[in-house]
């Protein structure tokens, strides 16, 4: 089968499209032939050993552990590992592949059967594919760090990316009133998606303008921890993910031990990938509540370009990448 792999850190073109052995699924397993994979920034921090704590937290010290990037992908099951009874060959599903060594950039892969989950008929192979990390993400950090409740004023920082566009439309679901801040040229796509008030960051801090929030999102944790505070109601809570920089990761979560006090909490998170959860979205999909917002999609051969692309960091939604089992890699 073809695959995108990497046997050294560095930029997009340690990346090669090549011929390796296709998957035989374990016990536990499901072989899924890959229809569509989502990009995330995992990937381009695993591709390029930054920071340096990735290769310590198993990324690999001197080269990288596994050699197919990819977490979130989505297409149909090839085949059943002999433990496997919830699917058969077949069925059309969505996976996390935290747990199964990655590996999404691939026309197949395996992944553990706790992992996998039907996919909505009523959304598009690329659409199931942005589900897992992003989709996760957005609703841990809105219900079970920051405790959102219906009536709750809310704000989104980096409402347009990733993480944002879901958190965005969950926050909805749960009957808040949503403010949305991202830049000029994405104030009305936030607005197509459900946010009730937009906040250009070019024009307008948030943590400047006196107005105050139940629960602040901050998706991309490019202010202080005594600046979103100051935008918090009493009781408030913010919480924090998405960070830019090593530094401000560990600023924010020295200021989440420290800043609880005058009842106001910030919460630095990290997504814990369950199928419980990824069940809860695509019944919010399967709703009509929750849409994924795709930026762009690449064909399979443009991993890399995708990849330079969301490093940028101005992609509008999600990247996602398109699988085409009918070409091989001389074409």
């Amino acid at each position: 089968m073809r695959a995108v792999a990497y046997t050294n850190y560095g930029s997009p073109d340690v990346l090669e499209l090549k011929e390796v052995q296709k998957p035989t699924p374990k016990d536990s397993e499901v072989l899924i032939k890959v229809l569509a994979a989502a990009t995330n920034v995992a990937d381009w921090r695993l591709m390029r050993a930054s920071p340096f704590l990735v290769r310590l937290m198993g990324g690999g010290i001197l080269k990288p552990k596994h050699e197919i990037l990819g977490t979130d992908v989505a297409g149909t099951v090839e085949a059943i590992g002999r433990n496997v009874n919830q699917f058969q060959p077949g069925d059309e599903v969505f996976a996390n592949l935290s747990e199964s060594g990655r590996g999404g950039f691939a026309e197949y892969t395996c992944a553990l059967e706790r992992d996998v989950v039907s996919k909505p008929a009523n959304i598009t192979f690329g659409e199931a594919s942005a589900v897992p990390i992003t989709g996760i993400t957005a609703l841990q950090g809105l219900r079970d760090y920051g405790k959102i409740q219906a009536g709750q004023k809310v704000l989104i920082n980096g409402a347009s990316g990733g993480v944002g566009t879901f958190a965005v439309q969950i926050a909805k679901s749960y009957g808040a009133e949503v403010t949305a801040v991202c830049s000029t040229q994405n104030l009305e796509m936030v607005r197509s998606i459900g946010a009730d008030h937009v906040i250009d960051y070019l024009k307008e801090d948030y943590t400047k303008n006196g107005l105050l929030y139940d629960l602040i999102f901050d998706a991309v944790a490019n202010h202080t921890v005594s600046e979103n505070k100051r935008a918090l109601k009493s009781q408030g809570i913010c919480v924090v993910v998405g960070f830019s920089t090593i530094f401000n990761m560990f600023k924010v979560m020295l200021g989440s031990f420290t800043s609880n006090t005058g009842g106001k909490k910030i919460n630095s998170m990290t997504a814990a990938l369950n199928k419980e959860d990824m069940v809860f979205i695509k019944e919010l999909m399967e709703a009509g509540k929750v849409k994924t917002v795709i930026d762009r999609c690449y064909q399979f051969s443009e991993v890399p370009e995708a990849l330079r692309y969301l490093e940028e960091g101005h992609a509008k939604g999600k990247v996602v990448i398109i699988m085409d089992h009918n070409k091989n890699v001389s074409n």
